[in-house]
């Protein structure tokens, strides 16, 4: 199977080329958010680095989310467009989840962060199975730093924290101690050959077109809609409108 794995859900854009669990190529920069200028030039190089024609692509593999809402929703994009234009299967997998694959131990939680701003965060509590992936233990969801540690108190493992964790070590230390474990800087980014191996068995989506990025907060067209209507209940605004 010939994989392609996308992840742009923040800052680092990685992206790879993989034939079954051999990686063919792959780029991950870091070192701007350009990711609409520079996503499809640089899927069309490594594609080509990888003596592939796009129609020899079998799946496409894209971090769906959460994350920067332009980050997702440009990978998102990206990989329904080539999905649908190839006709190949689409697999959706959690930005979240991503980064625990660079974790291996099992005998911690991972705890994957994204700064969500005001001590607000994208999180989820992860453990590694027995297999090396991970096993979700709370769902991903957008949250409160207090109300998060609410949530980790039944709890008494050592807790992993990766991604986004400068504005919350230290709340996160002061609760867990030296229960709390803080992942080097290599293994905050995002890695699309792990990705897409780990895409390789999560099946593909049935409806291409019905495809969402997973923002698990309101856009901002939603919460301007939602002042503008208090008493209108709706959980699609998009679809509404």
């Amino acid at each position: 199977m010939k994989i392609l794995a996308i992840d742009t859900s923040n800052r680092p854009l990685s992206v790879a080329v993989l034939d079954d669990d051999h990686l063919l190529a792959q780029t991950t920069i870091t070192t701007h958010r350009k990711h609409a200028e520079f996503l499809m030039p640089i899927i069309e190089d490594l594609v080509n680095k990888s003596d592939l024609k796009p129609s020899d692509l079998d799946r496409v593999v894209v971090a769906a989310g959460p994350g920067s809402y332009t980050g997702i929703r440009m990978a998102v994009t990206a990989a329904k467009t080539i999905a649908a234009t190839l006709g190949i299967q689409l697999t959706m997998v959690s930005s979240l989840l991503t980064l625990c694959l660079n974790v291996s131990q099992p005998d911690v939680l991972v705890n994957p962060i994204f700064d969500g701003r005001n001590q607000n965060m994208f999180t989820g509590l992860y453990q590694i199975g027995d297999d090396g992936n991970p096993i979700e233990l709370i769902e991903d969801q957008h949250i409160n730093l207090d109300q998060w540690l609410e949530l980790l108190e039944p709890y008494n493992q050592r807790v992993m924290i990766i991604g986004d964790t400068d504005a919350f070590e230290e709340g996160m230390r002061q609760a867990l101690g030296d229960r709390l474990i803080v992942a080097d800087k290599l293994a905050d980014l995002p890695d699309a050959a792990r990705l897409g191996l780990y895409g390789r068995q999560v099946d593909p989506v049935t409806n291409v077109d019905a495809v969402v990025p997973r923002y698990l907060r309101l856009t901002k067209a939603e919460a301007d809609w939602k002042k503008l209507h208090p008493n209108e209940d709706t959980h699609n605004y998009v679809e509404k409108i």
